[in-house]
């Protein structure tokens, strides 16, 4: 037997969010060694979603993770911690847990999403802090200098 339940969004303004991915280019963030796609911030949520793709011999400094993430190997391999992520694994990491270092073995591309901002870290203290904000000031700024520079250029 059915249950009767009205299931129409309360939102009906609600909908997916779709990105191709494929079509975006790569955003420089160590020159020649490491490049992000923003697939999605979460303003309710804190949550992010990005694509990283890392030049073997690239080298993610100390960080700790602020939220729990999730990590998918799209090709490559990564040294975490005392393993090695490949190409189809997946991990979690729980809120709280502390890197010294990540190294990419190979050229390796993943997917990573975030629940929360990660910091990092060195002897000194805190060296950086990246959450969903950071993330979407920074693709908002990159989205006004190439409209900035078409505008000039036309």
């Amino acid at each position: 037997m059915a249950i009767q339940q009205d299931i129409t969004p309360v939102n009906p303004e609600l909908m997916d969010t779709l990105v191709k991915a494929k079509d975006m280019p790569w955003v420089e963030s160590q020159p020649g060694m490491a490049y992000s796609k923003l697939l999605w911030t979460g303003a309710e949520t804190g949550s992010w979603a990005v694509l990283l793709k890392w030049n073997k011999g690239f080298v993610a400094g100390p960080h700790k993770h602020l939220a729990g993430c999730h990590t998918y190997i799209l090709k490559g391999k990564l040294q975490v911690r005392d393993g090695v992520l490949e190409a189809g694994d997946y991990v979690y990491e729980a809120n709280g847990m502390i890197h010294e270092a990540t190294t990419a073995l190979e050229d390796t591309e993943y997917l990573f999403i975030s629940n929360g901002p990660v910091v990092g870290f060195d002897e000194n203290g805190i060296t950086g802090y990246s959450g969903w904000e950071e993330l979407e000031r920074a693709r908002q700024a990159r989205e006004q200098a190439e409209e900035d520079s078409s505008r000039s250029a036309g």
